[in-house]
């Protein structure tokens, strides 16, 4: 009877170690999503040499994690900026090719979530591509990918025209990621400029930090770059990382800089002391403070155009 009994009891005490190891295990999570996490936040001057940029990234990557930062953001076209029309499409690679395998590596080696945008990944045919924001995990594993949605084809007030899609594909589909350092909504660049794609990131895709790695030119940077961003965080209440493109690439084309970090109320927590140079800036991510804005501010419940207001017309 005594073995038979001991028999009996050992599933319950097997389902009970499992319950505690899975309680524990939530705990850590939680412990550890609550935790403040250190993100840096890179400035540099991409060149049209795909290994002299790989270089850069990959010092500023080491030096990083030096710092104790495990997520560390990027500017579109870190790996490559052309000096002629259609350069970039030419070298354009899917996202299992060797130039992002070989960031892949960069971030398994370095313990590092790496945001990397945007990427020329191959298009629908020989003429396009796609400028694709690539978040990679610290195991390498490429996590999630965002094709830019808003193209810029723009003619700059005294500067010059630019006709993005020429030569790119745009994407259509929002995208919203989990990581250690909150869910994060992926953007690039002059969706900036579209508060829509922001909105739905933060109240239909609950995103708590939102990536804009970049590429302004000196005159639309110089005018919109910081007001725009603290704009984006006021307006969702969401921490925001823009890496920046800095300075001159060639003579045909010159990036404003100013890679910054806002937290969920809009003030600016890290920026690098010179717009131009290259390098990071570090910040602490706090989720709490996302919730004790969300809080006091609930704009979420008093928002109304979803919900209330009809279209009409006269």
């Amino acid at each position: 009877m005594a073995l038979a009994s001991l028999a009996a009891l050992l599933p319950i005490a097997a389902a009970a170690v499992r319950t505690r190891a899975r309680r524990a295990m939530a705990s850590a999570a939680a412990a550890a999503a609550a935790a403040p996490a250190r993100v840096g936040v890179v400035q540099m001057t991409s060149v049209g040499d795909v290994d002299a940029n790989y270089a850069t990234c990959s010092r500023l990557t080491k030096e990083a994690a030096a710092a104790g930062v495990k997520f560390l953001c990027f500017p579109e076209v870190f790996s490559f900026i052309g000096s002629k029309d259609g350069e970039s499409v030419k070298l354009a690679e899917p996202l299992d090719g060797p130039i992002m395998q070989r960031y892949c590596s960069l971030a398994k080696e370095s313990s590092m979530w790496l945001s990397l945008g945007g990427f020329q990944e191959k298009g629908p045919d020989d003429s396009h591509q796609h400028n694709t924001h690539v978040l990679i995990d610290d195991s390498g594993e490429v996590r999630s990918s965002y094709r830019k949605i808003h193209l810029f084809d723009v003619d700059v007030p005294g500067n010059m025209v630019y006709k993005e899609s020429r030569f790119t594909t745009a994407g259509d589909t929002v995208v919203a990621v989990d990581s250690p350092f909150g869910r994060l909504g992926l953007t690039v660049c002059y969706d900036l400029r579209f508060p829509e794609l922001y909105q739905i990131l933060r109240f239909k895709h609950q995103a708590q930090v939102l990536l804009v790695p970049s590429a302004f030119t000196k005159v639309t940077g110089e005018a919109h770059w910081e007001i725009l961003l603290r704009a984006r965080a006021i307006e969702t209440q969401c921490y925001v990382i823009a890496a920046a493109q800095a300075g001159k690439h060639n003579e045909k084309r010159e990036s404003y800089g100013d890679s910054i970090i806002i937290d969920p109320w809009g003030t600016v927590i890290a920026r690098l002391p010179d717009r131009l140079s290259t390098g990071f800036a570090v910040a602490d991510i706090d989720l709490s403070k996302v919730e004790a804005v969300r809080t006091r501010m609930p704009i979420k419940e008093h928002r109304k155009f979803d919900s209330v207001w009809k279209p009409s017309s006269l």
